[in-house]
């Protein structure tokens, strides 16, 4: 074969790469839409309970209080941090302290430093991750662990109560018909995107999560861009944390447990990589829709929990299953 042969053979062959990706995109998007419209059509034609007014206002609140996590758990899949295991820690951190501080300083400041000192968690994680070079995995869980340990320390492993309702009624407010906890939501999810696809901070962040070696040659502070996914996870969960405290008005050490899970699901399930450097926000958001309405219809249906466990599973199988595929296919 002459030079010229295999030059266009393998410009040929790139172009076709190219071509499949863009496909695979394609479907990858259209597929999460038409999963939703299959859900809501199933959902609406099994109960009619899963298009009451009060069903779907349920659903969007349980959205809001996940969603604000997943927001933050998606730079840490985008930069490549695998995932942030400390999120039922400083979900419960923020909760309790929202409400445990509130007699002494007031609830603002209450509500301020609680999620303060969630982002101060996820700075540890972060510094541990990104400076020291510990597996985000064990540094995250350890965390997790130490600052759990030290909130149910504080307050003796009990319940802890609100003394002031009208923070309860301020979040459980609506604005238009649509409950101001959501509305949160979608002000944290607009501010996570313009800063994951608008800013210069997310461009580190895919750079970063795409290839470390080569953004840190192109004077990318990968150690930091890393340290900072971290940060912000810790922020999304403390604010996640103080809203549901107030929402019931009651805290206890073990309230954020299983929510690292339920975004985690969100965040693969809507096609951000698990291997860093692909992903959005608004994608991210899709895939909590769709989990959240499959597991509100399974609810209305008398599905268990442990079968609703095992679907969920399967979905984040899937989700990684085809992430690496489409990987491979495409050279990456």
């Amino acid at each position: 074969m002459t030079d010229a042969s295999a030059a266009l053979s393998e410009e040929t062959g790139s172009t076709r790469f190219r071509k499949d990706g863009r496909w695979a995109a394609l479907l990858s998007r259209a597929g999460l839409s038409i999963a939703i419209l299959a859900v809501i059509a199933y959902g609406s034609a099994v109960s009619p309970v899963f298009f009451t007014t009060g069903n779907l206002v349920n659903v969007m609140t349980s959205m809001a209080i996940i969603g604000i996590v997943v927001v933050g758990m998606t730079f840490v899949l985008v930069v490549g941090g695998l995932a942030d295991l400390s999120v039922p820690a400083t979900i419960a951190c923020g909760a309790i302290l929202s409400l445990a501080l509130q007699p002494m300083i007031g609830p603002v400041p209450a509500f301020v430093a609680a999620i303060g000192l969630a982002g101060l968690c996820g700075l540890v994680s972060g510094v541990l991750v990104g400076y020291v070079g510990i597996n985000p995995i064990i540094a995250t869980l350890g965390i997790g662990t130490i600052v759990l340990g030290i909130v149910q320390a504080s307050v003796g492993g009990v319940i802890v109560y609100g003394t002031n309702p009208e923070t309860a009624m301020l979040v459980k407010s609506r604005l238009f018909g649509i409950p101001t906890i959501v509305l949160i939501f979608l002000a944290v999810a607009l501010a996570g995107n313009f800063l994951l696809a608008r800013s210069w901070w997310g461009r580190w962040t895919f750079a970063t999560g795409g290839n470390p070696k080569a953004a840190e040659a192109a004077a990318v502070p990968v150690r930091a861009v890393k340290a900072g996914a971290f940060v912000i996870t810790g922020l999304c969960s403390g604010l996640s944390g103080a809203l549901l405290g107030l929402t019931l008005q009651s805290a206890r050490p073990l309230v954020g447990t299983g929510y690292e899970f339920s975004a985690i699901t969100a965040v693969v399930v809507g096609g951000v990589s698990i291997m860093g450097g692909a992903g959005s926000v608004p994608r991210a958001v899709a895939g909590l829709v769709f989990v959240q309405l499959l597991t509100n219809v399974m609810v209305l249906q008398g599905v268990r929990t442990p079968v609703q466990g095992l679907v969920l599973g399967l979905l984040i199988a899937g989700a990684v299953a085809l992430d690496v595929a489409l990987r491979r296919r495409g050279g990456a």
